[in-house]
């Protein structure tokens, strides 16, 4: 059943945390100390039996296009694999993308000459892990035009996503921006699963508008999973268009797929959202199972040597770390590192304190610096002696420092 699906993974807007997308796509944000945030969308998509993949992309696609290309060039051609970056064709006007609908309204080519017979549509901005294979079993069984997965959101869950209502049989009959507080809620998470036919239907009545007022009701942007359902579902829902039967909800981290349940949901929606999707990965019982044997998240790695600690050439002392993720190439000469997350060939030198914070790959933290609750972007040096972190007022005079009080180091920006 997945070979006769067509997936498109939406990985075309800048999103959020703002400071870590200057220089790329929220796809191609790292996270987890080795992955990037698409990686994940992707890796359900390759364990889920999902062959036929287009990747829309658009804002500052460089490094998300390299890194499809390092990581993710595994699929064989010969048997009508694919993984293929997309970016705006402008068939039918000059512009870029403008929202979700229209960039599969500028693929349609792409979906009419497809064999498949249903399309699966992702966001690839968002971190979680789901078995789409039993999302197209249940659709085929339910008979619908339209499956919807949701999620139980509220209090403690990442926000995110519409407010959706569900009728006793399971069928969606509307769709709200979330509640600011209060109870629990059913939620979208970015994936909308529909019929080819229904969808190249949708298509034609947009057509059928008129550029002029196609364009004056598609205001709405790339910018997140919530757009890409709401543009979906809504006109289904408020009588513009028809299908056999109202869109199907579908459980997000039920008893089906061989996936385990984690139930686990972001959409990194901000620095304070992204601080904490990544401390939470240091907790001794992870919310995000990361080590399901047959469920690994593949990526693009660099052949570096392996991280190490080893004594400082001035003090002598150990370098340690403490409930610490270290990727490959990362050496910490002396210093200490706890709860922090550091990726490939980061160094940190004699008498160096590193808490609660993330480094990018490259980072260099010179002897007997302090960083805490502290994003440092791509190849940042902090200078020998410098304090990061411990004085909220000072670090705003320089950095990006978030609603929580994260502080975020831009790549290439000096101390």
């Amino acid at each position: 059943m997945p070979s006769k699906t067509l997936t498109f993974v939406f990985a075309a807007e800048r999103g959020a945390p703002a400071p870590l997308t200057e220089h790329r796509c929220k796809a191609a944000v790292p996270v987890a100390g080795k992955y990037r945030v698409i990686d994940f969308t992707l890796a359900n998509c390759l364990h889920s039996g999902l062959r036929q993949v287009l990747v829309l992309t658009q804002y500052k696609s460089h490094s998300l296009h390299k890194h499809l290309r390092d990581g993710w060039s595994l699929f064989n051609a010969e048997l009508g694999e694919f993984i293929t970056a997309v970016p705006p064709q402008m068939r039918y006007h000059s512009d870029w993308y403008r929202n979700a609908m229209d960039a599969l309204r500028q693929n349609r080519y792409l979906i009419e000459r497809s064999p498949a017979d249903s399309l699966l549509l992702l966001d690839g901005g968002l971190v979680y892990r789901m078995d789409y294979a039993e999302l197209i079993r249940s659709h085929r069984e339910q008979g619908g035009g339209i499956s919807c997965p949701l999620r139980q959101a509220g209090p403690g869950t990442a926000s995110g996503g519409m407010a959706v209502e569900v009728d006793a049989e399971g069928r969606i009959i509307a769709m709200r921006p979330p509640p600011e507080a209060g109870d629990a809620y059913r939620s979208t998470m970015g994936v909308v699963l529909i019929d080819k036919a229904l969808l190249l239907e949708r298509l034609e009545t947009l057509a059928e508008a008129g550029e002029a007022e196609m364009a004056a009701g598609m205001e709405s942007s790339m910018e997140s999973g919530a757009d890409l359902v709401t543009q979906l579902l809504s006109p289904f829902l408020d009588g513009r268009a028809f299908t056999p039967s109202p869109p199907v909800a579908y459980g997000f981290g039920g008893e089906r797929g061989r996936v385990s349940q984690d139930r686990y949901w972001s959409d990194l929606g901000s620095t304070d959202a992204y601080f904490r999707a990544n401390m939470d990965l240091l907790k001794a019982d992870s919310p995000l199972d990361l080590y399901q044997a047959d469920w690994h998240i593949l990526t693009y790695q660099g052949q570096y040597p392996p991280a190490r600690t080893v004594p400082g050439p001035s003090s002598g002392n150990e370098g340690i770390f403490v409930n610490s993720m270290l990727a490959a190439g990362t050496v910490i000469r002396g210093g200490g590192v706890s709860h922090s997350v550091l990726y490939p060939q980061v160094q940190v030198e004699d008498g160096a304190i590193v808490d609660e914070a993330i480094l990018f790959e490259g980072v260099r933290v010179g002897a007997n610096a302090r960083i805490r609750r502290c994003i440092c972007d791509k190849e940042v040096v902090i200078p020998a002696g410098a304090i990061v972190g411990e004085d909220r007022r000072a670090d705003a005079e320089r950095f990006a420092v978030s609603d929580e009080g994260i502080v975020v180091i831009r790549k290439g920006q000096s101390l």
